[in-house]
């Protein structure tokens, strides 16, 4: 693997990636804080099968510390899509992430004032479902292809792989293969997200952080 596709993977496999916001909103009014999320709306580790060096986080934190300079780059307004950003500013949240067999999975429990509309992402997803990116650490290709999201009462969900490979890889180099599974209704939002080859049910694994969120969350 690369270093270029290594570059990548921090910029869109990292849960604090999945918390970024584009270099414009940076500049835009500040928006009040959520209620805070509780850790104990997490799942408990147990959860995650065969999972080891489990690596907690403060979102509001994670977000104040980030390097957002690959923000800056324009591919074609399909930033948000290729470095997988779900969640934007005034946001509050607890996340992990665990090493697994065959890669790393990653849960985000969060509570925004300005929910993300996940069929709209879904659709920008599709319209962004090849992208070349240029910019100073090389090139790469990202596809994006929506999936069929679980279906979760009262609240809107999403479901999507992304493949990031480079310019004229062979078939047998395969590249990083990402799935992001999303749940949001009102102002809370669970994103559950796997890299490598995990062979994890991530829909299952979503819904049930959802359910276990409910009840730390008052819903």
């Amino acid at each position: 693997m690369t270093a270029r596709i290594r570059a990548l993977v921090v910029s869109a496999a990292a849960v604090a990636t999945i918390s970024g916001a584009s270099g414009e909103s940076i500049q835009a009014a500040a928006t009040p804080p959520s209620p805070a999320v509780p850790p104990a709306a997490l799942l408990p580790p147990e959860s995650v099968p065969h999972a080891s060096a489990r690596d907690g986080f403060d979102l509001t934190a994670a977000q104040s510390n980030q390097d957002r300079e690959e923000s800056r780059v324009d591919i074609g307004g399909c930033e948000d899509v290729v470095h997988g950003r779900l969640v934007g500013d005034g946001a509050t949240g607890q996340g992990f992430q665990s090493a697994v067999p065959g890669g790393q999975v990653s849960e985000l429990v969060a509570r925004l004032t300005d929910p993300p509309d996940l069929a709209a992402w879904a659709a920008q997803a599709g319209r962004c479902s090849k992208v070349t990116v240029d910019d100073a650490a090389g090139t790469a290709l990202s596809t994006v292809t929506v999936h069929p999201a679980p279906a979760v009462p009262g609240a809107k969900t999403l479901s999507y792989q992304q493949l990031l490979t480079l310019p004229g890889q062979p078939p047998e180099l395969p590249g990083l293969r990402l799935r992001t599974v999303a749940i949001a209704a009102d102002d809370i939002l669970v994103v559950v997200r796997d890299a490598g080859t995990t062979g994890l049910d991530l829909d299952a694994l979503a819904i049930a952080a959802w359910q276990h969120a409910a009840g730390p969350l008052g819903r």
